[in-house]
Formats: C-alpha cells, sequence, structure tokens
C-alpha cells in the first residue's frame, strides 16, 4: 500500500513485517545481519541460530550452534560463511566466573569487551584470546557501551550507577560514576557523533548524559510504565527509541528544545505554606500541628505538602509524557501548547529484553522471554524529507 507523505513525519511507526518462532526459551539476542535479509539470536535454549529470508517473506533457520553451558561465563568466536551456512568456533574467551550479561567487539581496537553477573567488567585482545584486564563493581555489571576513539568504556550495574573507565592494554583509570537513575540500568546506547549517552533502567525512565560537554544528567524522560531494556539514538532523525518489558516502545523527538528536569529539594517544612512535615518533631510542637506528607513538584523542585501540590499534568517538554505532581503555581504557568507530547507510542506486544535497528533499512528487531523474535519495519525520513512517496509493507 502506498503512502503519500507531505511533511517530515514525527515518529518512526514500527510496522510488523515478521515473526521468527522456534525457540523452545527465552531469546536474549536479536541482531540484524548488515546488508542481508537475516537476523542471528541468541537464547536461553542454549543455541545460536542464523535466520535467512527465504522467496516467501519468511524466515527460516539456516544454520544453529548449540552451546555447551545454558549460563555462559565464557565468550565464543564464531566465523560465518559468506552464504551464512556454516558456523566455525574460531575461538574461546575465558571472560567471567559467573554470567555474562553484556559484550562488545572492537574491530579497531582488536578488543572484546564484556560484563558479567561476577561484578566486572574484562577487556581482551582477539588475535591472542589473552585476558588484558579486568575491573571490579559493587554490583551485578548489567549493560556495556564501547567508544572506539577513546577507548573509554560505559558501564550500567543493578545499583543504578554507570561507571566511565578509560581502558588501556594493561591497565585502566575510572573516569567518574554517573548517579540519576533509582532502579538498576537496562540498557545503554552511546552516540559518539554528539558524545552523548543515553540509559534506560527499571525506574521506568530514560536518561540522556551529555558526556561531550560534562555537564552530566541533562534529560530525564518519563514514558514508559515498566522497566526500560533497550534504547537506540537515531543520529539522522534526531530520534530516540525506547523499548520496555511491557512491550511498549516509544519513540522521542529529540530534535526539539527542552529543560532539563530539576533536582529535588530538601526541606523540613512546605516551601509554599511553610506546614512542617511529619519527621519535624519540634515544629509539630512548636505550632502544635501535625506534620504532612512530603511530595515534590517535577516542574521546580520544591518540596510541598498534598494541599499545595493537588494537581497532575503532563510537561513533555521537561520529559513528562505522562501526569505527573506539580505544584498549584507551578500547574498555573503550564499552558495548552507546553501539553503537547514529544514522543509517540506504539505497542510491541511482546516482552522486549533486546532490541536492535537497521536505520538505513527501516528495520527493526526486538525479542524477548516470550521465545518470539519480531521484525519490523520503521517509517523514518530525514530531515529534508518532503512530498516524498514510501512503500511501506501494511
Amino acid at each position: 500500500m502506498a503512502a503519500e507523505i507531505h511533511s517530515r513525519p514525527q515518529s518512526s511507526r514500527p510496522v510488523l513485517l515478521n515473526k521468527i518462532e522456534g525457540h523452545s526459551d527465552a531469546v536474549n539476542a536479536a541482531v540484524l545481519i548488515p546488508k542481508e535479509d537475516g537476523v542471528i539470536t541468541v537464547s536461553e535454549d542454549r543455541t545460536i541460530r542464523v535466520w535467512l529470508k527465504r522467496d516467501s517473506g519468511q524466515y527460516w533457520p539456516s544454520i544453529y550452534h548449540t552451546v555447551s553451558c545454558k549460563y555462559h561465563k565464557r565468550l565464543e568466536e564464531f566465523l560465518l560463511s559468506e552464504d551464512f551456512n556454516k558456523m566455525n568456533h574460531v575461538k574461546t574467551y575465558p571472560a567471567h566466573q559467573n554470567r555474562v550479561s553484556d559484550m562488545v567487539f572492537s574491530l579497531e581496537s582488536e578488543w572484546v569487551v564484556s560484563t558479567g553477573h561476577d561484578k566486572s567488567v574484562s577487556w581482551m585482545c582477539t588475535q591472542s584470546g589473552s585476558m588484558l584486564g579486568r575491573h571490579y563493581f559493587g554490583s551485578w555489571a548489567s549493560c556495556l557501551q564501547y567508544d572506539n576513539d577513546t577507548q573509554h568504556a560505559f558501564v550500567g550495574d543493578y545499583s543504578g550507577q554507570i561507571t566511565l573507565l578509560k581502558l588501556e592494554r594493561q591497565t585502566y583509570s575510572t573516569i567518574t560514576t554517573l548517579k540519576g537513575h533509582e532502579g538498576s540500568i537496562g540498557a545503554l546506547w552511546w552516540d559518539p557523533v554528539q558524545r552523548l549517552l543515553f540509559s534506560g533502567a527499571s525506574d521506568h525512565s530514560v536518561i540522556m548524559w551529555d558526556i561531550g560537554g560534562r555537564k552530566g544528567r541533562t534529560l530525564l524522560l518519563q514514558g514508559h510504565h515498566e522497566r526500560v531494556q533497550a534504547v537506540r539514538y537515531l543520529q539522522l532523525t534526531r530520534q530516540l527509541v525506547s523499548c520496555s518489558a511491557d512491550g511498549g516502545v516509544t519513540v522521542w523527538n529529540m530534535d526539539t528544545p527542552r529543560e532539563e528536569a530539576p533536582q529535588w529539594l530538601d526541606s523540613d517544612s512546605c516551601q509554599k505554606c511553610e506546614q512542617p512535615f511529619f519527621w519535624n518533631v519540634k515544629q509539630m510542637w512548636d505550632s502544635k500541628t501535625i506534620g504532612l506528607r512530603q511530595h515534590h513538584c517535577r516542574k521546580c523542585g520544591k518540596a510541598v505538602c498534598g494541599k499545595c501540590s493537588s494537581k497532575s499534568t503532563t510537561y513533555p517538554v521537561m520529559g513528562f509524557e505522562f501526569q505527573v505532581r506539580v505544584c498549584d503555581t507551578c500547574y498555573d504557568t503550564v499552558k495548552d501548547e507546553d501539553r503537547t507530547a514529544l514522543a509517540t507510542f506504539h505497542e510491541g506486544k511482546h516482552n522486549i529484553a533486546f532490541m536492535d535497528m537497521d536505520p538505513s533499512r527501516g528495520l527493526m528487531v526486538t525479542c524477548g522471554s516470550d521465545r518470539v523474535v519480531k521484525v519490523r519495519h520503521t517509517i523514518s525520513l530525514d530531515h529534508g524529507s518532503r512530498d516524498r512517496k514510501i512503500s511501506p509493507a501494511l
């Protein structure tokens, strides 16, 4: 079905093309094969599979390899033949003492960097297979991103922190620790062009960090009802795609001015009416009043009581796509146009634990605990696109 576009669209709308079924357990990862109609999957059923798209339009298994251990502590390197009909084992990396949670292969560094549930990040030489270095954290290391040019690694963990490390061949240094999430880090994405880091967590939020400008947290985005498990920034269209455990796919318009959400202020009494909070025993005794429960205005960050923050509103320019509590003063300053959504919401209709995208082909693949892999077409045009005809598979 042809569709005519007369203006630049505001989002990438995922349209289901194919469902890949056949795994007997949860699928941990699914990646699109570059320049090929194929998908590689890794599953809890201990298999690594290559699926190729046939003339019928369906994906069929080409080859698969069964690993020896379900909860893999090692990294395995394989070489695929050019026709994707043969898979040869190359080498094994003794990476971790517990389950591997994420890994990155760097062709430039000739390194493989990985994180694991042994609370560590390790980096190994792909030529010799030897261990180059390891760093330990206080919590399980959950996800990883790596910058090839500077050899910086970003590691998210279950405590909600992100650690920035500078890796060397035989040593490393800790640059900084980013703190902003209230739950375990589920996904990271590094944009080396604008030097921005995006993180998703179990607190249902996504944070954008300005690493290049050394500004720390710059945006807090709240548009999910469950833990965020995948994020991807599309440089061409200035869009951020995030996926959550409940199947929600949110596409954020990042090509618009935004405001940073304020840090919450501390106070022993309401910063509007000055009534004491319930832990302020002295002021309660002096004023002969019962202490009130503390809330925070999401727009100004002030500590307020329920009476002074009786209203809620969306405020997308600050990342609040769902209604949040604001103080009555701030509520009166929010105009109708301020409530215009800056994100679109789509239903993936399955638990999404992992997501990969190929923006050049407009393809997206998701997988999760329901054992199903879904390949979608995303309608996405660049900033200069107007009056173009596209033919999505609707």
